[in-house]
């Protein structure tokens, strides 16, 4: 088998060599990841502005369509990511004949999970009713979401299926057919958001097609490459296909639920926060929601980092190279911080400009730039988390790492934020730059609990093939 995508470490070879070549495979691996997170956010951005143009009802129905079915993709996203390390493991272990029966257990996963959040998209009313929507912007709403159900399969599948091909490390495949998905939607939102080729004007309902349309255009593609590329003819998807074998689902979902639950847990702090800074007003919030932008987008470099690390580590101690995978999740934190810092000088320093970019409005220029330089702490402190625990994910460690996040978040960051914005306990009330304080707080107590965790969990042995 090919090892050029995830390379076998040299023994003989320095400290610092290895620590330099170990770099350069995460480098290899993360910069496709990089570019499929940059492409599936720019679907959003593509979403927000042509809906912006056709009225503000149709973004308003976009933006709280999006709310609604992001975090539950965001649940059933984190809970099929455990198939990529368990895949990378079997790669290491070079366990071939586990890899499809896992792949398959994850399709069967995602179309279960498929099911689950139509169902609840289709059954929002309740819901939109407690928003309180004008009942033109209610109907907008459901519609976008009647229409983006019929692509919520292939978004799972796709998922399902990048726990194949990021398993393998060949995470160039993900790149270009998000790329694919991102270049099929811009023209199909055109289409019908405006209403061309003789089709009707739709609004907001029309980015809900082009978004189901074109994630069965990308996933349709991706299994024909995978039944016709030469590099998966030792892994072919339907001369290999399993029935549902339950104990290797239990596998994933005892890994996959933790991480599920961890990126909801984060997710849905962020959209509370959102809620609370309502009462003061739509520049704070119009400040905040900038802020919280630039963050996400630099967050996409060390979030790619972090994929590639948990790969690499799964498939290290796969290979039993267990010492390699000890130096690489420790001296990838010098990396990480390294990154950190870059970022943070930037928007240190950088934030008049950045905050100008976003907004000619005074008034949110002075409240951007403010919390940009709270942005700039959060981001050492997120960077050296997501790295944390990306390491311990692919030492397939992710219960306990999940308590500490809900702690960190929950226990410590939001209610400390509240506080600090609303209060006087313990300083004057901060307004929204209390609950960045309280973010970063969070982000300390998860970070250094998480730390410890990497430097003192002991590396697990891998089983012996059985194959």
């Amino acid at each position: 088998m090919d090892e050029t995508h995830q390379p076998i470490p040299e023994a003989r070879q320095g400290l610092i060599a290895r620590t330099l070549d170990e770099w350069k495979t995460l480098a290899l691996l993360g910069g496709p990841i990089l570019i499929a997170q940059v492409a599936q956010m720019a679907n959003g951005v593509i979403d927000t502005v042509m809906a912006g143009h056709a009225s503000a009802e149709d973004l308003a129905a976009v933006g709280i369509g999006s709310s609604l079915w992001m975090p539950l993709f965001l649940l059933f996203m984190g809970l099929l990511s455990a198939l990529q390390p368990i895949i990378s493991g079997h790669r290491g272990a070079r366990e071939f004949g586990r890899i499809m029966p896992v792949t398959w257990q994850g399709i069967y996963i995602g179309l279960g999970a498929s099911l689950i959040m139509i169902g609840l998209l289709l059954n929002v009313r309740p819901v939109l009713d407690v928003l309180r929507l004008d009942l033109h912007t209610a109907w907008l709403t459901q519609g976008y979401l009647d229409a983006f159900a019929w692509g919520v399969p292939a978004i799972l599948l796709l998922t399902a299926l990048r726990g194949l091909t990021d398993g393998l490390g060949h995470t160039k495949v993900i790149m270009v057919f998000s790329v694919i998905g991102t270049l099929v939607n811009l023209p199909l939102n055109y289409i019908f958001i405006y209403g061309k080729f003789g089709l009707p004007a739709m609004g907001g309902i029309g980015c809900g097609w082009a978004t189901a349309i074109s994630a069965w255009i990308s996933v349709l593609s991706l299994l024909l490459y995978l039944n016709i590329s030469g590099a998966y003819q030792h892994f072919h998807l339907w001369r290999e296909r399993v029935k549902l074998d339950w104990h290797i689902v239990n596998e994933v979902l005892r890994l996959g639920v933790p991480i599920g639950f961890t990126i909801f847990v984060e997710a849905s702090m962020f959209s509370v926060i959102a809620l609370f800074l309502a009462p003061l007003g739509p520049v704070v919030v119009a400040g905040h929601q900038i802020a919280l932008n630039v963050v996400s987008l630099v967050f996409m470099v060390p979030l790619s980092l972090g994929m590639a690390l948990t790969l690499r580590i799964s498939f290290l101690v796969g290979a039993r190279a267990t010492e390699t995978a000890r130096l690489l999740s420790r001296s990838v934190l010098l990396l990480s911080v390294a990154i950190a810092l870059l970022f943070a000088s930037i928007l240190w320093f950088g934030n008049d400009l950045i905050a100008q970019l976003y907004t000619s409005e005074t008034d949110v220029q002075e409240v951007t730039t403010y919390l940009l330089l709270f942005a700039a702490v959060f981001q050492i402190a997120d960077v050296t988390q997501v790295t944390c625990i990306s390491v311990l994910r692919g030492y397939k460690d992710t219960r306990i790492p999940m308590y500490i996040m809900l702690f960190s978040f929950w226990g410590i960051g939001l209610p400390l934020g509240w506080v600090l914005a609303f209060s006087d306990w313990i300083v004057p009330a901060m307004g929204a730059a209390g609950f960045w304080v309280g973010l970063t707080t969070g982000l300390v107590s998860a970070g250094l609990l998480l730390g410890t965790r990497v430097f003192r969990y002991p590396v697990p042995k891998a089983q012996p093939s059985t194959n």
